[in-house]
């Protein structure tokens, strides 16, 4: 069983800031959506008002894009638990949500920019912790014709 120690201080810092992404950014948006649901405000009254998307696609559909945000705010922080705690499919997790708040944060501007803040900083936390000082080996980027050489070289 690993303890919070074991765990390098690169992997805790991307656990810390998933944890917070999904506790502050997307889950308060989510429980914003239940008071509002609550309160029984009609998603016209904001987007009448507010633009808070640029695409208008995800304008028209406020409420179920807050409602996303709780599935991404559950899996940040449970990701980021995991990984705290040293578990490897946490890790994974993690990358998983980053990679695609990478890829997705370019249709949810303007607020995508600051999960992409977020996001690709846990990113090269988690590569650089997992990876640490580990070099590329030679033989992965060697020329083509070392390599075929080596493999029809009859001496070895």
């Amino acid at each position: 069983m690993h303890s919070a120690r074991a765990v390098p201080r690169r992997l805790r810092v991307a656990a810390s800031l998933q944890i917070a992404q999904g506790a502050l950014m997307e889950g308060s948006v989510a429980i914003g959506l239940i008071v509002l649901l609550a309160l029984r405000v009609p998603q016209a009254a904001i987007t009448d008002r507010v633009e808070i998307f640029a695409l208008p696609y995800l304008q028209e559909n406020l409420y179920l894009m807050m409602a996303m945000s709780g599935v991404f705010a559950s899996l940040r922080i449970i990701g980021g638990v995991a990984l705290w705690r040293g578990r490897l499919w946490g890790l994974w997790l993690t990358l998983v949500n980053c990679v695609l708040t990478l890829m997705l944060m370019i249709f949810m501007l303007p607020p995508g920019l600051v999960d992409g803040l977020f996001a690709g900083t846990a990113l090269v936390l988690l590569l650089s912790g997992w990876f640490g000082d580990s070099r590329i080996r030679p033989t992965l980027y060697s020329r083509p014709d070392d390599s075929l050489r080596r493999a029809t070289t009859m001496d070895e």
